[in-house]
């Protein structure tokens, strides 16, 4: 079955000439020209992988990000001819999981597309699907599933595939390089601003503090370690209670509004 894509770009001439190109590689695409459009349209469409303009009249593309990131997890890779790295970064935090600059090359657009669409739809080997338990963090590899305590937090699958390489390699110092390329694509390496980026929504989404992290420790000017040393000695249940009970003491709204809702 193809992919289906939403091409948002208030440029028609732009959109007609990759509509028909990614069409001639096997794609369902659909289009909107404006943010507006786009919102409306997405809930119906449900597309495998939105390619999003930032620079729209009216809805622009920052609106469409947060909104579309409010309830689903679906790939966006963004579009634009906006390249300091400030406005990237802008883009990642707000959920973009990916960046190409106008003007591109068209075998690149469609290899980053590739590897966002092969990341959402990864699954794990046989021999590698229990769950794996850190205190009241577990990952579930054959679910898709990562729970803190009693709620299922959403991830996108670019944050899902982050943790997961972490969390197979406990206590291990991963590079940047390496987590770039394991999780990207062999093609990246350099681009250290999408993990600094991605391990800041990770961690205001799996650690108590986010400011001082239990679970993803940075090691400066290296890479990132996932910590399972703290845990291993611990009550995975006597962890989640006391999870549990620093929640309902400190009165967080704000970590539940991160938590998946229950139809998603």
């Amino acid at each position: 079955m193809a992919h289906r894509i939403l091409i948002v770009d208030d440029d028609p001439l732009l959109v007609d000439v990759l509509q028909r190109a990614l069409q001639s590689e096997g794609y369902d695409v659909e289009v909107a020209l404006n943010g507006a459009a786009a919102l409306a349209l997405f809930p119906r469409v449900q597309p495998d992988l939105v390619i999003l303009d930032l620079m729209m009249p009216g809805v622009d593309g920052f609106a469409v990000l947060e909104q579309i990131r409010r309830a689903y997890t679906v790939p966006i890779l963004v579009l634009s001819a906006r390249h300091t790295t400030a406005i990237k970064v802008q883009a990642l935090n707000e959920g973009a999981d990916d960046y190409v600059v106008k003007p591109f090359a068209f075998d690149e657009l469609v290899a980053r597309m590739n590897a966002l669409l092969r990341r959402a739809a990864y699954t794990v080997p046989d021999n590698q699907t229990q769950p794996r338990r850190f205190g009241p963090l577990c990952i579930d590899p054959q679910r898709r599933a990562v729970t803190l305590g009693k709620d299922r937090l959403r991830l996108t699958p670019t944050e899902y595939a982050l943790l997961l390489e972490l969390a197979t390699h406990p206590d291990q110092v991963l590079l940047h390089h390496t987590l770039l390329q394991r999780v990207w694509g062999t093609e990246y390496g350099s681009e250290t601003h999408y993990l600094h980026v991605y391990i800041q929504r990770l961690r205001a989404k799996i650690e108590e503090d986010p400011a001082n992290p239990r679970y993803i420790v940075t090691e400066p000017g290296v890479g990132y370690r996932f910590c399972a040393e703290a845990y291993s000695t611990s009550d995975p249940k006597t962890e989640e209670n006391q999870y549990m009970e620093n929640v309902a003491q400190s009165g967080s709204a704000t970590r539940v509004s991160r938590r998946l809702p229950s139809q998603a």
